[in-house]
């Protein structure tokens, strides 16, 4: 919980001011017993009805200050809370905007929206709570046992009994019930993540006929999950009991006491009243404060899984150096001297004949996995080339494209752009020069033109045209009410599939890209709009550094090279020709798709067999 109060720092002024106004309402409180206690020895004891009134009104006086006392210190301690909790969420989502892939899936999906959700409501009930009673209650009740001392040490002592015994209890359970409650919100997020996968698959379940099977799964979570709040709030609920048995057998006591006294002549009635009453207030404060540990208990769990996902960070590789930009930069005035112009100029001639990106023996391990998932691959790319990557279901293309945007760190080798190591580059000089058009289309809620604007947020109308009309997507735009403006839903649910990757490539093509990563990105297309789009793309003006990976071979068979990927490593590398003549992991895929090529070139070998035979 300390690693997140920097989070409270705005709010110091209502952090001091809800206590305090807190312990003035608990000031007046204490006077209560003691003009109840004036009432009764002096007002009704002499039939004083004028004693009685005034007494009345001191009361009346008391309960409206108070009031008004509490009402303040509850506003400021929930706008604290509330500011705090703000705050912290928004550093929490920042925090996890920041966080590399690797580490959004070590952490998971669901984990990250319950801390953000959930956790970090509990934590503001809890900072609530706590400026509103922390202070307040411990002030009650030991404020009544000296109140009660002033009154009678005899009577008192057994205050001194009754509070230890009480402290044990509350804070006994307090420490038996923090683990279970972290307990309950990993069940929680168990819950979320099986909530999240059924809704996100809600079409493939029906059409397997799952629905009963994952009603019976999402039973056994929530059952689990119910058992454990049901077990840690049987734990929770056993503190009221306990509290009410000791306390009311003080105030026994104290009656038993009391009586005694006032026999012998030591005390006034008024004064035993309001000994009871000093004890009931610790009654009613410490059933507050049993209520406000639990409170506190489940806020400090839910703060430690808010703190620890704020202890992820992604790992350094390398040194961030300025960006190639700035490089570019380089005024008149820094280059007037002929010698050191000579010298820039030498190096940005060295830049351009040096590979634009270079795969340097490369190979890609997940975190938490077995093997391997890329091996030692190593091949350059030439600006403005088109490069294939091809290969069989789980080789690793995906992952050999995400290399390159820095999605994932090589864990060995390097990725090199223009010379210079992504994992030293600044990621917004990186990300800004590369457009990705993902595996799952995935587009916002908003309309078409506020997706388009991620690419380029202040994209113009023509460039954004442009980029549909290369997407091949005019006709899904122009069919929409509004055109530009027409609405998408969340995920794009109101789009078909082809629809949504026609659209989420013209905003990776709005920005115009130095590299364009194309990942699977025309699956859903038919061949002939897959065929004009790659006419399109190849009709970009500029040195566009494309990346198509498919799993049709018509697709990057005119690409400009092409990398066969079989279990993570290279079979091959070389244009749709010399693949097709020397790679056997290529001609299965090719020849699988294209039969009647098969035949041809099984023909063709024969007689060139016979010929040669015939010869000899």
């Amino acid at each position: 919980m300390k690693r997140l109060l920097k989070y409270l720092s705005d709010y110091k002024k209502e952090t001091i001011l809800a206590p305090l106004f807190k312990l003035l309402e608990a000031g007046f409180e204490l006077l209560v017993p003691l003009v109840m206690a004036n009432i009764i020895d002096r007002g009704i004891a002499e039939e004083n009805m004028g004693y009685i009134g005034k007494m009345g009104a001191c009361l009346l006086a008391l309960a409206v200050v108070g009031l008004v006392a509490s009402i303040t210190a509850q506003f400021f301690a929930a706008k604290a809370a509330v500011g705090f909790s703000a705050k912290l969420r928004q550093a929490l989502f920042d925090h996890i905007q920041g966080l590399n892939f690797t580490n959004i899936d070590k952490a998971g999906t669901s984990t990250m929206i319950t801390r953000m959700t959930s956790d970090i409501n509990q934590v503001q009930s809890g900072v609530n709570m706590v400026l509103r009673l922390f202070l307040r209650s411990p002030i009650i009740v030991f404020g009544a046992m000296i109140m009660a001392f002033t009154i009678d040490v005899k009577s008192a002592l057994i205050f001194v009994v009754a509070i230890p015994l009480l402290a044990v209890v509350v804070f006994g359970i307090m420490v038996w019930t923090m683990p279970l409650y972290k307990k309950v919100q990993a069940g929680l997020d168990r819950v979320l993540s099986v909530t999240r996968e059924n809704l996100t698959g809600v079409r493939v379940i029906r059409a397997f006929h799952k629905e009963h099977e994952e009603e019976a799964r999402f039973q056994g979570y929530t059952k689990a999950l119910a058992d454990s709040q049901i077990f840690v709030g049987k734990i929770s609920a056993v503190m009221n009991p306990v509290t009410y048995v000791i306390v009311n057998g003080a105030i026994i006591a104290l009656i038993y006491t009391g009586a005694i006294q006032v026999n012998m002549g030591n005390l006034t009635q008024g004064e035993v009243v309001a000994i009871i009453n000093y004890m009931s207030q610790i009654l009613v404060e410490l059933v507050k404060l049993a209520n406000l540990i639990v409170t506190i208990t489940k806020a400090l769990a839910c703060a430690d899984r808010v703190a620890n996902v704020f202890e992820i960070q992604n790992e350094e590789f390398g040194v961030v150096l300025q960006t190639a930009d700035a490089e570019r930069t380089v005024s008149a005035g820094q280059t007037a001297d002929n010698e050191g112009s000579a010298l820039y100029e030498a190096s940005i001639q060295g830049r351009r004949e040096m590979p634009y990106i270079e795969f340097d023996h490369v190979s890609l391990t997940y975190a938490d996995a077995g093997a391997e998932t890329l091996h030692d691959i190593h091949f350059t790319v030439n600006r403005g080339e088109t490069v294939g990557v091809i290969g069989g279901t789980g080789s690793g293309k995906t992952s050999l494209i995400n290399l390159i945007p820095g999605f994932y760190p090589a864990t060995e080798g390097a990725v090199r752009l223009e010379g210079q190591d992504i994992g030293q580059m600044p990621e917004i000089s990186l990300r800004s020069r590369v457009g990705v058009v993902p595996q799952k289309a995935v587009l916002f809620k908003g309309t078409i033109r506020s997706n388009l604007q991620w690419g380029k947020p202040d994209a113009t109308e023509e460039e954004m045209w442009r980029a549909i009309d290369l997407a091949q997507a005019r006709e899904v735009v122009e069919g929409k009410e509004g055109a530009l403006d027409a609405e998408i839903a969340q995920s794009g649910k109101n789009l078909s599939g082809g629809q949504r990757q026609r659209l989420t490539i013209a905003r990776a093509l709005v920005r115009r890209p130095e590299i364009l990563i194309l990942d699977d990105s025309a699956s859903a297309l038919d061949y002939a709009t897959d065929a004009k789009l790659r006419a399109a793309l190849r009709s970009i003006e500029g040195e566009t550094t494309t990346f198509i990976v498919s799993q049709r071979a018509s697709t990057i068979r005119h690409a400009d090279k092409i990398i066969v990927l079989d279990d993570g490593e290279m079979a091959g590398i070389g244009t749709h020709e010399e693949l097709l003549a020397d790679c056997g992991v290529y001609q299965e895929i090719y020849y699988s798709q294209y039969p009647e090529e098969r035949l041809k070139a099984t023909e063709k070998g024969e007689k060139e067999g016979g010929v040669q035979d015939g010869g000899r």
